[in-house]
């Protein structure tokens, strides 16, 4: 894949109100994907009440369409498109930093990976790991994608050496 000859992604509106991914400059890595909440219930874990609840979004005074997550809610936002991404290529699914940093919205599968054959909408799992209730609206930018190519492997069984002072697992590189 060059400058000159890009991938090509698929991407189906599901919602009329649904935005394409885009990157906001040139040099962008990641994709921005939006909270499209125009299509119905939002699927949300109540921390508090251990259980998931669909609940419809609810009109802010101007009249954009909103949820509301109390602290330690996860709730799974609908994009509102779903997208076939070229053969060899995956979707790493990453929280934005200013969200995280100022709101306390946070990805806890961060990466979440979409395959290239998954072929339905595209939803952000998102938590509310902030100490006072978070709201997401309409529109709003609440993740981002970077497509990522991948290689393939065989796995076969076989015995494995070990080549380095490094064994031991967590942390094996700071013993001194």
């Amino acid at each position: 894949m060059s400058d000159a000859d890009p991938a090509r992604v698929i991407f189906e509106r599901l919602d009329p109100d649904a935005r394409r991914p885009t990157r906001a400059t040139r040099q962008s890595a990641g994709y921005d994907l939006r909270a499209c909440l125009t299509g119905g219930s939002v699927r949300i874990h109540r921390a508090a009440r251990g259980e998931i609840v669909p609940e419809a979004p609810s009109a802010a005074d101007d009249g954009r369409l909103r949820i509301t997550l109390e602290p330690g809610d996860r709730a799974l936002v609908p994009t509102g498109f779903r997208a076939r991404l070229p053969d060899g290529y995956e979707a790493q699914i990453r929280m934005r930093s200013s969200l995280a940093w100022k709101r306390g919205l946070t990805l806890p599968n961060a990466p979440g990976t979409v395959d290239a054959d998954y072929p339905d909408e595209w939803f952000v799992l998102v938590l509310n790991a902030a100490r006072q209730p978070l709201t997401i609206e309409h529109g709003e930018r609440i993740a981002q994608a970077v497509l990522h190519r991948y290689e393939v492997a065989d796995w076969e069984e076989g015995a494995v050496a070990i080549s380095t002072d490094r064994a031991g697992g967590l942390g094996s590189t700071g013993r001194r």
